[in-house]
């Protein structure tokens, strides 16, 4: 008996570690199938609406902030109510609804034939995509609290991952065929709803899920009333609202702009984009620890919005396409100030109401996401247009340099850690 008990034991928990391990790359491989089939159509969706508007640029950069605007209004909508559908009905069938809708939506968009259904295509990647919250949820479910940070990375490292590989993709496949590159997505999605068909088990047992949908928590604005309580920390949530309004001129205005003023194409495009992605990599794994030890939280965060800012001015300025490469790793060192200012944040919050003010910070990035695209391909298209008040195609990232210095001001005024009390 002795000498059969380890036996059963290790047999026993085999079986479950193996099913953990298989359901954690399962939810890696959704998310960065997520992440890359969107970055893989990064690099031509703003083409393939060129297309619609006869090659007008100024009409297409319009027709691009609708675009921005709709996708993360919805997405904004739709990721808590995901997550109420996932307490409710388990996390497996709302994960493989997700991968399907992405798949089926993919479809939709390669053979769009005029701007509506397109647009109407973007309505629905907005609902289907939102699956990040119930990603995050399944990880909880099956991963022990010691060993979470580790699996929660493995969402971070998806990202990276995607945003670095999908718009090397998708320029190539442009290169060859503007409708490619979603036909690909699909086929990802899709062999990712099979996959999960038949690997993927569920992580919510019935005795834990809600006996009906909590719409009250569904509420996407719910969590941004959590910031009354902390008046203290609403500076530095300024800043992060203005950091992340001017990350959107990004997605807004880069692939037209990069057109309009270097004839870059679908090819060029992505490997710029591949370009960022790696920089972002490298500042947020190599040097954030460091400079963040060295000058500490406060300075690092006014540092990475002044090179920010200044690389946004050289984008602007660029003449020439080598010129507006000199900007990259300038403004990638931008990416120094989000984790100061969240280090700052959570120093004026109860240990209680982390996760709360975390996800209320994610709402207003969602808010973001709905104002900043139209704004900045407004812009871009105001100063390329025929009654454009002056010529100055670099408009938006001049803006979006204006906004990362208003942001520096903010941070220069509330970014100073609270002294602690004496103790008693």
């Amino acid at each position: 008996m002795r000498t059969f008990s380890p036996v059963r034991s290790v047999n026993a928990e085999a079986p479950a570690h193996a099913g953990r391990r298989a359901a954690l790359i399962f939810i890696f491989v959704t998310v960065l199938i997520d992440i890359l089939s969107f970055g893989v159509i990064i690099p031509v969706l703003p083409d393939l609406v060129k297309q619609f508007t006869g090659g007008d640029a100024a009409r297409a950069a319009i027709w691009v902030g609708i675009f921005g605007t709709v996708f993360y209004a919805i997405q904004f909508i739709s990721s808590p109510v995901q997550g109420a559908l996932s307490d409710r009905f388990g996390r497996r069938p709302v994960i493989l609804l997700s991968c399907l809708g992405l798949g089926a939506d993919f479809v939709l968009m390669a053979v769009a034939g005029t701007l509506p259904l397109l647009l109407l295509a973007r309505v629905f990647s907005g609902v289907f995509s939102a699956s990040f919250t119930t990603a995050n949820a399944y990880i909880a479910d099956v991963t022990p609290p010691e060993r979470r940070a580790q699996a929660f990375g493995m969402i971070g490292a998806a990202f990276g991952v995607g945003f670095v590989i999908g718009p090397l993709i998708g320029g190539a496949l442009g290169d060859i065929d503007l409708r490619l590159p979603f036909w690909f997505s699909a086929g990802l999605a899709m062999l990712n709803f099979l996959y999960g068909w038949f690997v993927l088990p569920e992580s919510l047992a019935p005795e834990k899920r809600t006996s009906r949908i909590d719409w009250k928590h569904a509420n996407p604005f719910g969590s941004l009333v959590l910031l009354k309580r902390y008046p203290q920390v609403l500076g530095l949530v300024a800043v992060v609202f203005i950091a992340n309004l001017a990350h959107f001129v990004y997605p807004s205005v880069f692939v037209l702009f990069a057109g309009y003023r270097f004839q870059w194409g679908p090819k060029e495009v992505g490997w710029v984009l591949a370009a960022v992605g790696v920089l972002s990599v490298i500042v947020n794994a190599l040097l954030i620890g460091r400079v963040v030890k060295r000058l500490g939280e406060r300075r690092t965060l006014l540092l990475g919005l002044a090179c920010g800012a200044l690389g946004f001015v050289v984008y602007g300025w660029a003449p020439v396409g080598t010129a507006f490469l000199l900007g990259l790793p300038i403004s990638a060192l931008w990416a120094l100030a989000t984790p100061a200012t969240q280090s700052l944040i959570t120093r004026e919050v109860d240990e209680r109401e982390q996760g709360r003010m975390q996800g209320a910070l994610m709402s207003l990035a969602s808010l973001a996401g709905v104002i900043g695209p139209m704004m900045f391909a407004g812009t871009f298209a105001l100063f390329i247009g025929k009654s454009a008040p002056a010529h100055v195609p670099g408009a938006p990232w001049f803006l979006a340099a204006i906004l990362l210095f208003c942001g520096m001001l903010v941070g220069w005024r509330f970014a100073r850690p609270r002294p602690q009390a004496p103790m008693a």
